[in-house]
């Protein structure tokens, strides 16, 4: 079937044939016709597939009647991510050029006044991250009663990433009556929930098993130990032997991570940018720039890369960080392999990462093939073939306190002495309490021509017993109180203060 087929108008043909596309992708062969009849449309696919141009096809066609008011926009898409809502933006660059349509990018990092005046001239298509959205809603700069059609793009993102809530005010701020297109890669239970809510009696198309790659994509990993450095040289190795490299793009977990193997690899004479969220706006439009038109061949990136970002032509994605989650792995491996095209991904596996692998193998429902020996689960033995990272046998320190935190700074044993008990040590015999010797106390001066009545005098016994209540203190009298030795039974005053054992001397009447 071709595009001709779908029921779309034919300045979006038009767009298309000079596009050079000819055949849809299977969910926008079947996803296009319902949107075009108005029904709600909740569409799962895999990365990859061409869910971008499954709605904005539709959405051109429909937009050519009618015409937008101010501050009242007559579509709206949310996105997670300002790189995807900034593709997005380029995709009805590229088939809306026959038409006259204004579109608007609202997201962070960008100047208010600046998305004020494009919200003021009226918007045929608004582009937002929620977050930006709901700011310039609060403001009283927008009204989104207007919207006719609602699109919720990488809806299990969305909830990764904590914006569920907000996108739950968005559906309140907009009409009953909107349609709405959901569109999502993996369909968690959550996901499911917030679907119900939003659609009305929506067509439901899969087009793939959710949470499954590509089968273009070669899937393999690497063993590597725990310190940071070993990974670092493992994955340079890896790259330098890649076979049909072109580019990659290496996934960290961390945002300090990411920041740390860019360094690493421009030291080694490696073309490589790096993108995070810490970046301002400028700085990851820049990174992402250099990499699509080669300046750069490798992005190290956080997972605000792994969702949607539509890179032509990525060969490798490298996990240098296998992620906690395994339908993260499944949008990383998704950059690569894209339209047909066959890619690599490869992902380094310390000891640690054992039962992070497991949980991806049983959603991807086979093995992932290693390159070398298979990296052993720490304490498997001890748990019955389950990892257990934290456990050390007795006596032994951990140096993966805080998570990783501390391998990657190189471990607390690296070049330094060994934390572990000595062995030639002679181990310390355990005296009781009750045999140690006592404490000799000092005793008071006594002088020898004073008669017997000038000896100290014994406290009552409750001042010399432990005091349950600490509110109740010892009562002082002006004039001290001479001390007598305490009895055998007694308490041997080993818990007085030294100042009330001083030599006193009382002057006879």
């Amino acid at each position: 079937m071709s595009f001709s087929h779908l029921g779309l108008s034919d300045k979006v043909i038009g767009a298309i044939d000079a596009a050079g596309y000819k055949t849809p992708t299977p969910i926008q062969e079947q996803a296009i016709p319902h949107v075009l009849a108005r029904r709600d449309v909740l569409g799962i696919a895999q990365t990859g597939t061409g869910k971008t141009a499954a709605f904005v096809l539709p959405m051109l066609t429909m937009l050519e009647k009618g015409r937008a008011r101010a501050r009242m926009p007559r579509t709206l898409i949310l996105e997670p991510t300002r790189e995807l809502a900034a593709q997005v933006e380029e995709q009805f660059d590229k088939y809306g050029k026959n038409h006259k349509l204004n579109v608007a990018l609202i997201i962070g990092g960008v100047s208010f006044g600046d998305q004020d005046m494009k919200l003021v001239r009226g918007v045929d298509v608004l582009i937002a991250t929620p977050g930006r959205l709901l700011d310039h809603s609060e403001r009283g700069r927008l009204l989104l009663s207007g919207v006719e059609l609602l699109i919720i793009d990488e809806a299990d993102r969305m909830l990764d990433m904590g914006f569920i809530p907000d996108i739950e005010r968005i559906g309140k701020l907009v009409p009953f009556t909107r349609q709405t297109l959901f569109f999502t890669a993996t369909m968690p239970p959550e996901i499911q929930r917030i679907a119900d809510n939003f659609l009305h009696n929506p067509v439901r198309i899969e087009v793939s098993k959710p949470a499954t790659a590509a089968t273009t994509i070669t899937q393999l990993q690497c063993a590597v130990g725990r310190e940071g450095h070993e990974k670092r040289d493992t994955l340079r190795r890896i790259i330098r032997a890649a076979e049909n490299f072109k580019n990659a793009i290496i996934f960290c977990n961390r945002k300090r991570e990411v920041a740390l193997l860019h360094k690493s690899l421009v030291s080694h004479g490696f073309n490589a940018v790096a993108l995070h969220g810490d970046l301002d706006q400028s700085a990851r439009t820049a990174a992402l720039e250099a990499f699509r038109n080669g300046t750069a061949k490798l992005l190290i990136a956080s997972d605000v890369a792994a969702r949607g970002l539509d890179i032509p032509a990525v060969s490798h994605v490298f996990n240098f960080d296998v992620p906690h989650h395994p339908d993260d792995y499944v949008h990383r491996i998704g950059r690569t392999g894209r339209a047909g095209l066959t890619g690599t991904a490869i992902s380094l596996v310390a000891p640690i990462d054992a039962k992070s692998v497991q949980a991806i193998e049983n959603l991807m429902g086979m093995p992932i093939p290693w390159i070398g020996e298979p990296a052993k689960a720490e304490a498997a033995e001890a748990t019955g073939g389950e990892p257990r990272p934290n456990r050390r046998p007795p006596g032994e320190r951990s140096s993966e306190r805080s998570g990783e935190g501390r391998s990657s700074r190189g471990g607390r044993n690296r070049g330094g002495r060994d934390r572990q008990p000595r062995q030639d040590a002679a181990p310390q015999e355990q005296v009781p309490l009750e045999a140690k010797a006592p404490v000799e106390q000092p005793q008071p001066h006594v002088d020898q021509a004073q008669p017997a009545r000038e000896q100290p005098r014994h406290r009552p016994d409750s001042r010399h017993e432990p005091k349950r209540q600490p509110e109740k203190s010892p009562v002082r009298t002006s004039q001290p109180q001479p001390k007598r030795e305490p009895a055998a039974e007694e308490p041997d005053g080993s818990h007085l203060p030294a100042f009330l054992l001083r030599p006193v001397t009382i002057k006879s009447a």
